[in-house]
């Protein structure tokens, strides 16, 4: 590894994770758009920086927590840099064993003077060969102290370990907890108008291509993909017999009960997985108005329903909070996967649980309501409203579905919250709601 996780491939990581810190975007852009400037780097260089940034990311509440041991220096009073330096190379000698323990330091100093902090380097060597020798046994905070101990081994605010124990225990939070920290597979959701006999043939040479696949264990036309460098190089991609999308979206969808010929109607539909499931649905003899609020995300789902093959599907511009009276009793289902707190993704979207915070939860669950408001009379009597988000929190889930049931004409029907290290998804949430008559 010494030989290509160079100290210029750490400087990128250093500058990475000074960018986060600034808040300039969220880690999975950010790191998109440094592996697209970088793109003339080694595959081994790239997966190098993926991992150590996503690693130290996914684990800072712990990093600091250990540094704060080991430093004379408290970590929220240390030099940006240096800050973010040890913390990455802390990630590295806790969890990376590519690079021996004593690499991993002299890049450290090498790079903390390279950027002007030569006074800082025997600061920088003795706190991490401190941690190196203690790194057998790193102190955790007394397990009797529940919160406190789930929040420093997972990483994970207090806040929200606080907002999961009643609904799962402690027992259960852990395990959701550790199913955020585990490896997220690519979800490949393949056109449900291949036959079993296609899907295998090109699962196949997908994997010929070094991709391992597993299938979903619910949804035969779904496959879990480890090993996956570019999806749009995969066999069968361009030719639209797969798309990107999440199992538990694919539940979602399916839950909705959408048969052919049904009119469908997706409220926040970008970048388009729900939608072309739904056409794929409701055949050609049906028909799906996809929604969303601007142009670059219509431009998004156009794109993949491009790709996919799908005709029966009209894009539009709209905003979701505003009703329209036009669309009244129109569709038989209504797909309403609203903005959410996106506690569900943290796996893959590893910042979120940093930008969070009690008061936004609040306001998202006002936003959901405007657009409950806004749509649920699009349903057409004896119609499905199915309500989703990629989170894990009652306020916007199950106590939503409750309120919808209180304040307009719906039964529930069904509702279920897929949760990391329980199912084999994001944590997600469904509920599917019946309009009266």
């Amino acid at each position: 590894m010494s030989d290509h996780a160079t100290t210029d491939t750490r400087e990128i990581i250093v500058e990475i994770l000074l960018s986060l810190e600034k808040g300039q975007d969220f880690s999975h852009k950010l790191m998109k758009a440094v592996l697209d400037k970088y793109d003339y780097l080694d595959p081994r260089e790239k997966a190098f920086i993926k991992r150590v940034t996503e690693g130290t990311i996914e684990r800072q509440l712990e990093l600091d927590y250990y540094l704060d041991r080991f430093s004379s220096v408290p970590v929220r009073k240390m030099k940006p840099l240096i800050r973010c330096l040890l913390r990455m190379s802390t990630y590295q000698i806790l969890y990376m064993d590519a690079v021996p323990d004593s690499a991993v330091c002299n890049e450290a100093c090498k790079l903390a003077a390279k950027r002007g902090f030569r006074t800082l380097k025997g600061f920088v060597n003795a706190v991490l060969r401190n941690i190196s020798r203690s790194k057998e046994q790193m102190p955790l905070p007394d397990p009797k102290d529940t919160v406190k101990y789930l929040s420093i081994k997972y990483s994970m605010p207090e806040w929200i370990v606080n907002l999961w124990l009643p609904a799962y225990g402690r027992e259960g939070t852990e395990t959701l907890l550790k199913g955020l920290l585990s490896i997220h597979p690519v979800s490949l959701r393949f056109s449900t108008e291949l036959t079993e006999a296609e899907r295998e043939s090109l699962a196949e040479k997908i994997e010929k291509t070094g991709v391992r696949l597993q299938q979903s264990r619910e949804l035969p036309y779904v496959y879990l993909a480890q090993n996956l460098e570019n999806v749009s190089e995969l066999p069968g991609f361009a030719e639209g017999k797969f798309t990107v999308q999440d199992a538990s979206s694919a539940l979602a969808v399916e839950a909705a009960g959408i048969c052919p010929g049904n009119t469908v109607m997706d409220l926040c539909a970008a970048p388009g997985g729900k939608t072309i499931l739904a056409a794929e649905f409701a055949g050609e003899a049906g028909h799906v108005v996809s929604r969303d609020i601007s142009e670059y995300k219509t431009d998004l789902i156009r794109e993949n329903l491009e790709r996919m093959n799908r005709r029966n599907v009209e894009v539009q511009v709209y905003d979701a909070t505003v009703h329209d009276p036009e669309k009244e009793k129109y569709a038989d289902v209504v797909l309403m996967d609203v903005p959410c707190s996106g506690l569900g993704v943290m796996g893959k979207k590893r910042d979120i649980k940093y930008h969070a915070t009690p008061e936004s939860l609040q306001s998202i669950t006002e936003l959901q309501r405007q657009i409950v408001a806004a749509g649920w009379q699009y349903v057409k009597p004896h119609g499905v409203l199915l309500y989703s988000t990629c989170t894990i929190h009652r306020g916007e889930n199950q106590e939503m579905a409750v309120w919808i049931t209180e304040n307009f004409p719906f039964v529930l029907e069904e509702e279920r919250q897929l949760l990391p290290g329980t199912d084999e998804t994001d944590g997600f949430y469904y509920a599917r709601l019946r309009r009266k008559a």
